[in-house]
């Protein structure tokens, strides 16, 4: 049965000046045995790019279900726009657009047909229906491509598809399973400059699920997760200052016992990750001249760099970011 005609829908304008749009509160998800959420809980605001930025099983992709109203938390509450995902579902749906990582447009119509097609799902007909295609398709530049099969278009004009259907009845809030999946460089900067464009001028809230840490810095604000836990909350520039100075990594034939010697001499935390000692301080690079001297022929290979979103993983983990094949339920 088609949702509402969105036309007759009150509009919410004054629910979406409020914040947070979003706000999950101690969210928790079990399959069977394991633990997929676990007591999550953060919002999102008005009118931000927000990523959910973990390595596969990390529970971002449960979340990203419950929040498009395609499973029930075990646990906890999810609402968007104020309704409840769980309770109102309908409700949620009329407010949120979601493009899953797995194509949903239909290669053998044309971007016009596709569209046309899912505006009846929301009781879009006539000449409303042909004005907000138009609309659509203009946004995300394919008013020149509307009557071409949509096997015929780049893997970026696809996924723009894909985006204009999920806008098609104006959502408050856009839902995106990495969205990037499959598309060349070029193409990926073009959505995120869309992205942007959305969140600037449409005021459209936009939640991106992602394993790649390059992407996670376009978004405003970052929720990372971990086995099913919040490790991280914040923007990429707070979260990377938390890590309080520069990155030190050191390659060398005994790393734990190097590891420890150097905890011993200078303080501080020395760990080994991936056979690697690595450690964190401000002015790091007058840092290592100290270190070589200290531990002269022990060290073959050592590097200094600024913290990236990786390093505060690591930090918040003590594990490196595996973006590895799945090995079970996201």
């Amino acid at each position: 049965m088609p949702l509402p005609d969105v036309e007759s829908v009150p509009a919410s304008q004054d629910v979406r000046a409020e914040s947070p749009v979003i706000r999950i509160e101690r969210l928790g998800h079990r399959y069977d045995q394991r633990q997929a959420l676990d007591d999550v809980s953060f919002d999102v605001r008005p009118a931000e790019i927000f990523g959910l930025l973990g390595p596969n099983g990390s529970g971002k992709t449960t979340l990203f279900r419950i929040l498009s109203t395609l499973m029930l938390a075990t646990e906890g509450r999810a609402t968007i726009m104020g309704h409840d995902a769980a309770r109102e579902p309908n409700q949620v749906r009329r407010e949120i657009g979601v493009v899953f990582q797995a194509a949903s447009v239909d290669a053998k119509l044309t971007a016009a047909e596709n569209l046309r097609h899912q505006g009846h799902l929301y009781g879009l007909s006539g000449r409303t229906l042909k004005r907000r295609i138009a609309e659509m398709l203009g946004r995300v530049g394919l008013a020149d491509r509307a009557r071409d099969r949509v096997e015929t278009l780049s893997g970026g004009q696809q996924r723009r598809v894909e985006l204009a259907k999920g806008l098609m009845h104006h959502p408050a809030v856009l839902l995106l399973d990495e969205p990037s999946t499959g598309l060349d460089p070029g193409a990926r900067r073009d959505l995120w400059l869309y992205l942007k464009m959305l969140r600037d001028e449409e005021r459209v809230t936009v939640v991106v699920t992602t394993h790649l840490m390059e992407e996670a810095e376009h978004c405003d604000r970052l929720a990372i997760l971990n086995e099913g836990k919040l490790v991280a909350l914040g923007t990429p520039a707070e979260l990377k200052r938390e890590i309080g100075g520069e990155v030190i990594v050191m390659e060398a034939r005994e790393p734990q016992s190097l590891a420890r010697r150097i905890a011993e001499r200078f303080g501080g935390p020395c760990n080994v990750i991936d056979g690697k000692v690595r450690l964190e301080r401000e002015h790091g690079h007058r840092f290592v001249t100290d270190v070589v001297e200290a531990f002269p022929g022990e060290i073959d290979s050592i590097s200094v760099s600024k913290p990236t979103l990786e390093d505060v993983f690591i930090d918040r983990t003590g594990h490196r970011f595996w973006t590895g094949p799945e090995s079970g339920t996201p």
